[in-house]
């Protein structure tokens, strides 16, 4: 009988579940959008429960889908696995369950005057060798110590042991497996790497990060491998393991098969993150990369990854669409800076929250410069798309700089790349190779490869050659090398009009 394998995908804007099968096709998914609150200017939330209550309408009517076919069984859903948002924050109390506040999602700001304080109490990389990552609002540590210095509930529950945060993960996984009837409190090494808090090397909590940021061990969760059975979920009379968790970057490094060292990916999302898979040892960037864990599969060695972080991507198209009104829909854009050969010399830096590696730059704040008389809207939306290109050539530029071994092809995922124009100017400025997957959905096929690895459905990454490998689409560079670096260094012209603002 065919297997098949289920992967919660709780993103940012969205909740979806889906069941590939072995090959990698994805046979039954579900989609709901959810609400983001923006009480104050940089402050993003989401309310918990929504998280929770729409991947469980998702799994419910995803199932719905798949029995259509009279043919299957739930029981040949094999297993589940989970890719999340990372960074984001939710603090909830044990003995009622009840969250303490709305999550802080990880493109939130609000902390960046304790960031500030922080920093010039102790410097930006006082950790950095031991978790990867500087003091930013980015990360999920800073973001607690707001809420137990600014949110009475927390830092009660905090004092009196009965607080649990966790990345959102950690928030499902509590729940579906019984919450305060003995919900399991877990969480991955990916998704904990995101922290602040875990120690790269021993993939343990760091008491020393704790202290500095004088939070309690006891209301973090346990971490896992990225692929285990950790749990059973029971689906209508059918209980189906949970075997895989993955952070959605990490995910779809897994999904893109980015197993050998010095492979890469590039994922277009809400923000854009760049994978680049560096082997069994956490690799430091001179450049103003991330340290990250990629993927630990079981009892296997951990591969590690640099990471470049793009805040602000997909998110800018609907930024378009909602704020200025110049697109109906987010697939409008392609459309309209189609209209244009070029920006018309328009350069458009999305730092809504500032601005990501490689510049770590938390004072930016957007910017379009170079606007004439001529300016039209086909160059504002065309500028969009660049914006993500030349912040994406940035990343490359660091990561071929300390690797030392240039990339000559990238891998590329999420929803931006649909745009065959945006990826034919993603290929141009890079001037390298952009390989696209005929299925694009690889951050939950990542989710869905790991909890398949931990049941047997794969029993090797061998058996993984033929998921997923129908023919990919490529992009080929179409402009000169000098043209793409006059333009590039243009755009970094543009990024230091940015600075400063906040």
């Amino acid at each position: 009988m065919p297997s098949y394998v289920g992967a919660i995908d709780q993103g940012t804007s969205s909740s979806r579940f889906l069941i590939f099968d072995e090959t990698g096709k994805y046979v039954a998914n579900h989609q709901l959008d959810f609400h983001q609150y923006h009480p104050r200017p940089g402050w993003v939330e989401h309310d918990p429960n929504d998280l929770l209550n729409t991947v469980s309408t998702c799994i419910d009517e995803c199932i719905n889908e798949f029995l259509k076919d009279n043919t299957r069984s739930i029981k040949d859903i094999k297993a589940i696995g989970i890719t999340n948002q990372r960074e984001t924050l939710l603090a909830w109390d044990k003995k009622t369950g009840k969250p303490l506040y709305n999550a802080i999602v990880w493109s939130d700001v609000r902390t960046l005057e304790l960031v500030h304080r922080l920093i010039e109490q102790n410097g930006n990389d006082v950790f950095k060798k031991s978790c990867g990552l500087p003091i930013s609002t980015y990360f999920s540590a800073v973001k607690l110590l707001w809420m137990i210095e600014n949110v009475p509930a927390v830092k009660d529950a905090h004092e009196n042991d009965t607080l649990l945060v966790g990345t959102v993960d950690t928030w499902l996984i509590w729940n579906l497996t019984g919450g305060i009837n003995g919900g399991l409190h877990i969480t991955d090494v990916t998704n904990a790497s995101r922290t602040m808090f875990m120690d790269l090397n021993t993939l343990e909590w760091n008491q020393q990060i704790l202290d500095f940021f004088n939070v309690k061990k006891s209301c973090l969760p346990r971490i896992c491998s990225s692929s285990e059975i950790y749990c059973h979920y029971k689906i209508r009379d059918t209980e189906i393991p949970i075997a895989g968790i993955l952070g959605d970057q990490q995910a779809a490094f897994v999904g893109q098969k980015c197993f050998k060292s010095g492979e890469a990916k590039n994922t277009y999302g809400t923000g854009c993150f760049m994978l680049f898979n560096t082997g069994n040892t956490p690799f430091y960037s001179k450049s103003g990369l991330l340290t990250t864990v990629g993927y630990k599969f079981g009892n296997m060695p951990t591969v590690y990854a640099l990471e470049g972080s793009i805040a602000v991507a997909g998110s800018a198209i609907k930024w378009l669409r909602d704020n200025l009104g110049i697109i109906n829909e987010t697939k409008d854009v392609n459309t309209l800076a189609a209209l244009t050969p070029d920006t018309g010399g328009v350069y458009f830096v999305t730092a809504f929250s500032g601005l990501y590696a490689p510049y770590w730059r938390d004072d930016a704040r957007g910017c379009i410069v170079g606007i004439t008389q001529y300016t039209k809207k086909e160059h504002i939306a065309r500028a969009t798309l660049e914006a993500t290109c030349f912040q994406t050539r940035a990343i490359l530029e660091a990561m071929n700089n300390d690797s030392g071994h240039p990339l000559t092809y990238l891998k590329v995922d999420g929803g931006m790349t649909a745009s065959d124009l945006c990826m034919q100017i993603q290929a141009d400025l890079l001037g390298i190779q952009v390989e696209r997957p005929l299925m694009r959905e690889t951050t939950a096929l990542g989710a869905a490869i790991a909890a398949g690895l931990a049941v047997g459905v794969w029993k090797s990454l061998d058996d993984l050659d033929k998921v997923n490998s129908d023919d990919n689409d490529v992009f080929k560079p179409q402009i000169s090398s000098n043209d793409a670096t006059q333009r590039y260094q243009l755009w970094q012209k543009a990024v230091e009009k940015s600075y400063g603002w906040a």
